[in-house]
């Protein structure tokens, strides 16, 4: 189907008779998150979850369960192995797709949604190199269907407050931002209780890149307008020795360990620094495997002051009382408080990762119901997930530039912002 009808097609679908109503969605991977993820889309009324597809037939059988206990139908399990996805895609009673499986099956599981005519939401990355990348953004043009990556840090309360305040000139025009993903997954998301290696792990053997960028990034993209008025130009990225895989199995296991001796391409810290456009900057740092509690450390700073979430709080030149100190952020997201908050706060704020699941789903949701656009377009979700190879061959390169490709072929010169805009 070519881009320009895939919408409309889809409206007349509708108009022809489908409810108007509840939003059909089969789940590609049933595991931890996607089981999490099933378990917010069955609190949430008008949806219908008639398939669920995982290689292990336990985890498929207990997501059954699950979506029977909510009082819906019994979904039909597709465990035929690896490929049996693309069955459960060639159904004509579903609407859209959720994917929620190791990360090497994103885009090929995306891109053969889009090609089935359903709606894709792909959990993060979206991609894992360039070619996945473009694999997206051609298929998203060819077909017209909509890919939105899940990344739920673009959904936080604090984060949209920040995206009202910017929006409405605050800090001025902006000129920096600073994120990070500082969260210590070696003991329970890279290895398991054992010291075995889990799925993800593998790529820290493989690869020395920033692996996992989305949660950084997630709302840096609206807050600087990338897509929409300015895009990444190049990346610059250092990556430290390996040092804490190791050391923390040596400690728990012993030096004995196999996976204690492993030798990990994966260095600690990357810092990343982008060059937009526009002659902004972006500092990015990846911070998984060090012992440290979990924080981002977003900071946005523009020409009339900065926000600071690590403190948190902000300075605004002419507007916070005392000269060049800090005043709380609280009053200020009360203040500002976006207009998805103001209606979720009373219904979901205790709902997975602080709401911030339920709320990217219920907007997946109404764009699949009005036939629209995803609020995280496959622009958004691509330019997230390009910091892995960019990174990747910057730090292969000895820290050299590496040029960000042009996803939206010179789109984002007029392109407006999107994302948050109600």
């Amino acid at each position: 189907m070519k881009r320009r009808t895939f919408l409309s097609a889809a409206a007349a679908a509708g108009a022809a008779g489908r409810p108007a109503r509840a939003v059909r969605m089969g789940v590609i991977g049933v595991g931890g998150r996607g089981t999490g993820l099933l378990s917010v889309l069955l609190t949430m009324e008008g949806v219908e979850i008639p398939a669920l597809c995982d290689i292990d037939q336990a985890k498929v059988e207990r997501a059954q369960a699950r979506v029977e206990k909510s009082g819906r139908a019994k979904p039909e399990g597709y465990t035929r192995g690896e490929e049996d996805f693309r069955r459960l895609l060639g159904r004509s009673d579903l609407d859209a797709v959720l994917i929620a499986t190791p990360w090497n099956w994103h885009t090929p599981m995306a891109v053969a949604a889009m090609r089935a005519g359903k709606y894709a939401a792909v959990e993060v990355p979206a991609a894992l190199t360039f070619e996945e990348c473009w694999q997206l953004v051609d298929t998203h043009e060819a077909t017209g269907a909509p890919c939105m990556m899940l990344e739920n840090w673009s959904f936080r309360r604090d984060n949209l407050a920040v995206l009202n305040m910017i929006r409405q000139g605050l800090f001025g025009e902006i000129v920096h931002c600073h994120c990070a993903h500082s969260h210590d997954c070696v003991d329970h998301w890279f290895f398991d209780p054992q010291g075995n290696m889990r799925w993800s792990a593998d790529f820290l053997v493989k690869r020395n890149a920033d692996q996992y960028p989305t949660h950084s990034l997630g709302p840096v993209i609206s807050w600087m307008d990338i897509g929409c008025g300015d895009t990444f130009a190049y990346l610059t990225a250092t990556a430290t020795r390996s040092l804490g895989i190791n050391a923390h199995l040596r400690r728990k296991f012993g030096p004995q360990h196999p996976n204690a001796a492993r030798k990990y391409a994966q260095g600690d810290i990357v810092t990343s620094v982008v060059k937009t456009v526009k002659g902004n900057s972006i500092v990015i740092n990846y911070d998984m495997q060090l012992p440290r509690p979990y924080d981002n450390r977003w900071m946005i700073q523009g020409t009339l002051g900065l926000y600071s979430e690590a403190q948190p709080a902000v300075y605004i030149t002419g507007t916070s009382p005392k000269y060049h100190e800090w005043e709380p952020f609280a009053p200020y997201q009360e203040k500002y408080e976006h207009a998805w908050w103001k209606e979720l706060r009373t219904r979901a704020s205790e709902i997975s990762h602080g709401g911030t699941d339920y709320l990217e789903l219920q907007e997946f949701l109404r764009a699949v119901r009005e036939k629209r656009q995803t609020p995280i377009d496959v622009y958004d979700s691509v330019m997230m997930s390009v910091i892995t190879p960019l990174s990747e061959a910057s730090i292969a390169k000895g820290s050299a530039p590496v040029a960000c490709p042009d996803f939206t072929r010179g789109k984002w010169k007029t392109r407006k912002p999107v994302f948050g805009v109600v």
